[in-house]
Order: C-alpha cells, then sequence, then structure tokens
C-alpha cells in the first residue's frame, strides 16, 4: 500500500527522504544544516521539510541504529501529528563527558574526527549537513476513548510491573 504524503522544503539544502531499500519501515531524516553539540547538550538538529501527515496517521522519529551504536549521539523518540504543518526537527543529545585527558577534536557521525585547537571541549559533535541523522515511520493510529472506571478486569499479570517477567527462559539455558 502506498500513501502520498506532500512535504514542503523550508530551504534549499532540505532533501526529500527515500526509503533506502524495498520494504522498509523507516526512511532516513537528513540534517539540513550543521549542528554542533558539545557533550552533556540535547539539542534540535533542523531537516528543512514540513510535512502534510494525513489524518489517522502519525510520524514516529527513531534513532538510526548505527549512530547509537558508533557515538554517543541518541537521538530522541518523537512523534509528528497529522495537524503540525511546521519544520519536523530531530531532538538529539550528547551523552559524552567532558574529557580533559584528550586532544581537543570534533566528532563526526561517520566515526571522522577533526583535530583543533580553539578552546572547544572534546566530545563535541558535528551533525553536518546532509547527514543522515535519524529515521522515520509513518503510521495509522487509533483514538482511545477513555472510560472512567472504580474497577478494572482481573488479569493474569495483574499489577505485576517492571522486570516481572524476568531476563531469560528457562528454556534457554544452555548447557
Amino acid at each position: 500500500m502506498n500513501l502520498n504524503v506532500r512535504i514542503k522544503r523550508l530551504n534549499e539544502d532540505a532533501v526529500i527522504p527515500k526509503y533506502a531499500r524495498e520494504g522498509d519501515a523507516g526512511f532516513d531524516l537528513i540534517a539540513s544544516q550543521d549542528v554542533i553539540i558539545e557533550p552533556g547538550v540535547t539539542t534540535l538538529v533542523p531537516t528543512g521539510l514540513a510535512f502534510e501527515i494525513p489524518p489517522g496517521y502519525e510520524m514516529q522519529i527513531r534513532p538510526r541504529s548505527g549512530v547509537t551504536l558508533k557515538t554517543k549521539l541518541r537521538v530522541q523518540l518523537g512523534t509528528i501529528d497529522s495537524g503540525y504543518r511546521g519544520e519536523v526537527s530531530v531532538i538529539v543529545d550528547n551523552i559524552a563527558e567532558i574529557n580533559a585527558d584528550f586532544d581537543p577534536c570534533i566528532l563526526l557521525i561517520d566515526d571522522s574526527v577533526i583535530r583543533f585547537d580553539d578552546g572547544s571541549q572534546s566530545n563535541t559533535y558535528i551533525i553536518r549537513k546532509g547527514d543522515r541523522i535519524a529515521q522515520a515511520v509513518i503510521a495509522p493510529f487509533e483514538t482511545a476513548h477513555f472510560v472512567d472506571s472504580d474497577k478494572l478486569e482481573e488479569s493474569i499479570r495483574s499489577t505485576q510491573g517492571f522486570g516481572s517477567s524476568g531476563v531469560r527462559d528457562e528454556g534457554d539455558i544452555i548447557d
């Protein structure tokens, strides 16, 4: 099934998204400008795009696994509702710590390093214009209708929460 989604470029550096492979659920969101992220800082990375998401759908912003695995950058999950028509930006945290023992450098998401001596902090990242910084999925959703109740139906799990199912299945034990 194909879904038509209108996109407006808000600047000349904005890149219309595409799927990397046929059958992929997510498409890449690309930075439309350079953004420097110091250690411990959270910032927005603009895409230069506005989307017209059809009613009954949302756009979910998700991390790219390679960025998460290879860097200290963490893309925060986000939802773009169908009524939003502004620029889509990606929330990115640099979870690295400042380390005075390292040479000053700027880290890039492709594992490259740029050395400098301008007083900047080490473990600083630069997202470059054109970097694939996040991925997005457009998905349908249901609108819940909430009913106030004094009682909920019983379930097998009941009120057992965090960690209640354990971390391994006894059938998975390897001799």
